[in-house]
């Protein structure tokens, strides 16, 4: 993925060809590890393909994949009305545990 976002990097930086040594030095200056390998295959992957096609191909591919991000609002709301009723037994208990606790017998008696 690095890899990829280096390339449309120097793409916008205005690079029509963009080589190994353009993705080095961006991915260089960042402090990431380059594999010269990883490049050269990115690199013969996209060929001579645009970079909004890229991206479109790539948005495409993503409208694919469902999110969840409904079943995890309805969940999340869920969640909190049951962590509240958790809350509220665990207050109780605690209560209860407190007024059986003193029975006259210290920690150290």
């Amino acid at each position: 993925m690095k890899y990829l976002a280096a390339y449309l990097l120097a793409k916008l930086a205005g690079h029509e060809k963009v080589h190994i040594k353009e993705i080095t030095h961006i991915l260089s200056s960042v402090g990431c590890e380059v594999d010269h390998d990883r490049i050269k295959e990115v690199v013969d992957l996209i060929g001579d393909r645009d970079a909004n096609e890229l991206i479109a191909a790539g948005y495409s591919k993503l409208a694919s994949v469902g999110t969840g991000v409904a079943a995890a609002g309805g969940a999340a709301a869920a969640g909190g009305a049951a962590t509240e009723a958790a809350a509220e037994e665990t207050k109780e208990e605690e209560e209860e545990e407190e007024s059986d606790s003193d029975m006259g017998f210290g920690l150290f008696d």
